[in-house]
This record gives structure tokens, sequence and C-alpha cells, in this order.
């Protein structure tokens, strides 16, 4: 009506109303695609966020695994260093140990010739022992019946020597320092001192070319050439021998050579 009334062409008017829904919708649609633009301009943003943050956290553990790796390194390279340091000093105590027990071998045989040749050693070989048990058995029929020297833990064993692999000549038995060493059978005391490597050393004598051997002692209770009896206290623990603990290493040789005690030791 107010088109009508104004006086214009209805078509003039029509055609600008036309024009104008089109200018509308074109609006509509640039402000439609603007906001689109920014959503996606928003999404983007967002989206380089989390990258950003995903990248970091993706650094941050390449850090900490990098950090690992060289972590774990220096710990095997600490590691090699000490096995290689407990192998050169583990060398060394073979070595040592080795030394030792070959003092011991030439003592023994020192002490088989002196018994052989009978030359007195402090007492004269002509004597007769003392009966080796209390029916008057000799040493070798006492296999099985034999006591340990000392109460207490058997720390270490007897092993023969396979190839490069060292060995034990004897046994360690754990014991309080102070404890009493007795003497497994009846004998004379042929060796009373202190040697390298087995501290205050004791052996005994029981004929047919037997002895017994107790080392790392406290102290001394017997002199050599003194005579003892089966369970005798000849001695008492502790640890001169340079171990870390107290107790007493014991031997039994036959000809000079060692043999395994547990073997002679009466069942519990």
């Amino acid at each position: 009506m107010r088109l009508t009334l104004s006086g214009k062409d209805p078509s003039e008017v029509a055609r600008q109303l036309y024009y104008l829904a089109l200018l509308s919708r074109a609006a509509a649609r640039l402000i439609e695609a603007h906001r689109a633009g920014l959503a996606e301009l928003e999404r983007l943003r967002d989206e380089s966020q989390n990258r950003a943050r995903e990248l970091g956290a993706i650094e941050a553990q390449q850090r900490a695994d990098r950090d690992r790796v060289l972590a774990e390194r220096r710990e095997r390279r600490r590691v090699l260093e000490r096995i290689a340091g407990e192998l050169r000093s583990g060398r060394r105590e073979m070595k040592r140990m080795l030394a030792d027990e070959q003092r011991l071998a030439r003592l023994v045989q020192e002490i088989g010739r002196v018994l052989a040749s009978r030359p007195g050693a402090g007492y004269r070989r002509s004597e007769p022992l003392p009966e080796a048990g209390t029916d008057g058995r000799p040493f070798a029929s006492l296999r099985g019946s034999l006591g340990l020297p000392v109460r207490g833990e058997l720390a270490g064993r007897f092993r023969a020597q396979r190839g490069n692999a060292p060995g034990s000549k004897g046994l360690f038995i754990r014991a309080p320092e102070g404890e009493p060493v007795r003497a497994v059978a009846a004998g004379r005391v042929v060796y009373a001192e202190w040697m390298r490597g087995f501290g205050n050393l004791l052996i005994v004598d029981h004929g047919d070319a037997y002895l017994s051997v107790y080392g790392n002692n406290e102290a001394l209770l017997k002199q050599t050439g003194d005579a003892v009896k089966a369970g005798e206290r000849v001695a008492t623990v502790g640890a001169s021998g340079g171990r870390n603990e107290s107790g007493v290493y014991f031997e039994l040789r036959h000809l000079g050579q060692p043999f395994d005690p547990m073997s002679w030791v009466r069942p519990k």
C-alpha cells in the first residue's frame, strides 16, 4: 500500500526489493562465512596448541629417555669398572691364597721329611704317640668316627682344584672368638707358630703320615713336641689368618696330601 501510494512504479519497487533480498542473502552468507572462518581459526589455534603441547611432551619424554640412557650407560660403566676391579682383586686374592697354600704345603713336606728322618724335631720320634682313641686304634681306622675341632657353622667346605678354578684344601668352621679348639684325635704337636695366611697355626702328627691342621686361631695352647689326647683343647678360636670373621680353618692330610675331612667325620 505504501509503495503504491508513493507513486513509484510497482515493477521498479519489486526489482529493488529483489536486489535488496539478494544483498541481504549475500551479506548473510558473508557473515556466515566469516563466522565459519573464525571458528576454523579457533579450531586451528586449539589444534596448534594441542600439537605444541604434544610436541613438548614428546620432547620432554625424549629428554627423559636420553637422560635415562645416559644414566644407564654411566651405571654400566661403573658396574663394569667395579667388576674389573673385583676381578683384579680376585686374581690378587687367588695368587695370595695359592702362595699361602704353597707355603703350607712346603711346611707339611718339611715336617714329613723331619718325621721320616727322625732328627728329633723337639722330641724323640721313637717315643710312641698317644693312643688315637679310647680303644687304641690307629688314626686310619678312625674314618667315620672323628668329631670336628670346634662347635660352629660349616662356612667353607673342601673342594678339589679343577683346572684353573681354585679349590679349598680344608674346612672353615665359623665360631665365636675364644671358643675351645680341640684335637680331633690323639697325637703330638709338630708345629705351633704364626704363618702368613693361616694366622696362629697348629699341626698335630697322628702317626702313619696323618696330620691334622688348625689355623686362624686366637691363641695356641700347646707347643711343638707336646702330646695331645683326642678332644683335648689345643687352641682358641680367633681371626688371626686375615679373615673377616672368626672361626677355625681345619685340614686333614696324609702323606702331605689334603683330603676331605667330612668323609672322616661321624654322622650327626
